[in-house]
């Protein structure tokens, strides 16, 4: 094998391999249209797309469109997207329709009967000759067309500009066979990575159209935490790109690739799935007590108060119907006055219930009241002795803090667990392995206090220690939920700041959430 052959094949390889690893189709299409001119010392190009653009099976080719220019005698210029008909009415058109190469030693003087026009405007706008031109399609194995590559002015010596028409005619040669050759290889290897990049596409639009679905499902079921998986998502990553900028401190040489960032993103997007399988009425609860619970408490209540109100009337009635208008004003001030002080309590009672049952911290005094209640009696429709407070009515408003008991409380954390085998069953690709993970673990805390597992300090990795502070912020900010009023940002930022310097949070990535205001990076609706 000759050096020539040697150099050419070692050029193919390399742009073979970088064509088969490159996934984003704007740096492709430069990277196609760079090499093709590169290994063929071309000065210009061009590169044309079929549209519509999709899967094989739903692509019809109707039309090319022009999305790539190069051009190494003239600043670059702007173009339009302009589309032409595959047909043969052009270069571009004609190769399309025929799938064939062609090749023009002069542009401006093409075969005799031949249909194509050669299109000027470019050459007269920019004062451009184009003389040399080898068009080929770019076709995959299976027969799709993907595009149209056209190559301009093949040049003996690849560092020359093209400055004026005597430049073109001293440097610019027809291109050769084995240009034609080598670019249809090219042009093939060209389509099949534009191909996958498309389909690459296609498989994350369709990936992105699943989590938004996922998420959307969560938020159907508990309407409260409506947006909230999505800012924790914007919030997490704009902590991660903020850290990613950080050249001192702990967390100076910690670089984020766009890959990590996707993960971030997708994780915080489903980090609460898992509460598909918690119920809703724990999922929705706005207060201590249950709803069904809160009613039949509101209904025992009124019925409280119309039995002393009944019994008031009775007795009047009975006085009087025993012993007429006799004495009658002296019992009537001490039933008034016993009526007025059973009221008074009740009153006191319905305010002891429903601030108990308000999911704040519950005080002392207010436990020994309800449990006074508890013991207390009343009769029922029957005539037998029933409890004033219930006892499961007691269980639920004597929970400490919250609106939850143990059994709910467990019920509301399994869902991390819920989250992370539904997000195990799905195949991810490597670079979003370990969304699973960050999910499952966003309510730890660096102490130990967090759950599922208690995980503490080093264990608990970096991209979780971001989304716990994202998460925290959001749900104490967030204006729709039913069991808290949301709180102003600075007040949220001054909790943060507690859980800091009581050790459940990372303080240096609080300092960089403070600071870098990314906070402020989500906007929530009025």
């Amino acid at each position: 094998m000759s050096d020539e052959s040697s150099r050419l094949l070692a050029q193919f390889t390399e742009i073979a391999i970088r064509l088969s690893t490159e996934r984003d189709l704007t740096t492709l299409l430069d990277l196609i249209l760079t090499q093709a001119r590169r290994v063929t010392q071309s000065d210009a190009g061009s590169l044309y797309l079929v549209e519509p653009l999709g899967d094989a099976a739903e692509r019809a080719p109707h039309r090319l469109r022009f999305t790539r220019a190069q051009n190494d005698s003239r600043p670059p210029a702007a173009w339009e997207e302009l589309t032409l008909a595959i047909d043969s009415g052009s270069v571009a058109g004609w190769v399309a329709l025929t799938r064939e190469p062609l090749v023009l030693e002069d542009a401006y003087r093409p075969p005799a009967g031949a249909p194509y026009r050669i299109n000027r405007s470019f050459d007269e706008r920019l004062g451009y000759r184009t003389r040399s031109l080898l068009t080929v399609p770019m076709q995959t194995a299976a027969g799709d067309l993907v595009g149209v590559l056209q190559l301009v002015n093949a040049k003996r010596d690849p560092a020359v500009r093209l400055e004026t028409a005597a430049d073109v005619v001293r440097e610019v040669v027809p291109y050769r066979a084995g240009d034609v050759a080598l670019v249809r290889a090219l042009a093939s290897q060209a389509a099949v990575a534009v191909d996958n990049s498309l389909l690459h596409a296609a498989i994350e639009r369709l990936f992105e159209g699943f989590v938004l679905a996922a998420v959307s499902a969560i938020e159907q079921r508990d309407p409260a935490t409506f947006g909230h998986s999505a800012r924790v998502a914007q919030l997490t990553t704009c902590l991660a790109v903020a850290v990613d900028r950080l050249e001192t401190g702990p967390y100076g040489g910690v670089r984020f690739n766009s890959e990590q960032l996707r993960e971030l993103r997708y994780a915080g997007l489903l980090h609460d799935f898992g509460k598909v399988g918690v119920r809703e009425e724990i999922l929705v609860k706005a207060r201590k007590l249950p709803d069904a619970a809160l009613a039949r408490s509101r209904e025992r209540d009124r019925f409280l108060v119309r039995t002393a109100e009944w019994e008031y009337q009775r007795a009047r009635a009975d006085y009087l119907e025993r012993h007429g208008r006799e004495g009658y004003d002296r019992f009537e001030a001490s039933l008034s006055a016993h009526y007025a002080e059973r009221r008074r309590r009740l009153d006191h009672f319905l305010g002891v219930v429903e601030t108990a049952n308000l999911p704040t911290d519950l005080r002392e005094e207010q436990l020994a009241e309800l449990a006074e209640f508890a013991r207390e009696t009343i009769p029922d429709v029957d005539g037998r002795p029933a409890p004033v407070l219930p006892p499961d009515d007691f269980r639920f408003l004597s929970i400490r803090k919250g609106n939850l008991d143990e059994r709910e409380r467990r019920e509301i954390e399994s869902h991390v667990t819920q989250s992370f085998r539904f997000l195990q069953t799905i195949p991810w690709t490597r670079g979003l392995a370990g969304i699973p993970g960050i999910a499952y673990a966003h309510h730890e805390r660096l102490d130990g206090s967090g759950y599922p597992r208690r995980l503490s300090g080093e264990r608990i990795p970096l991209q979780i220690r971001m989304m716990t502070i994202a998460d925290i912020y959001d749900a104490l900010t967030a204006s729709d939920r039913p069991y808290q009023p949301p709180l102003r940002s600075e007040q949220a930022l001054e909790i943060l700041d507690d859980e800091v310097r009581q050790g459940t949070v990372d303080g240096e990535l609080f300092r960089v959430f403070l600071e870098q205001k990314v906070f402020a990076k989500v906007q929530r609706p009025d």
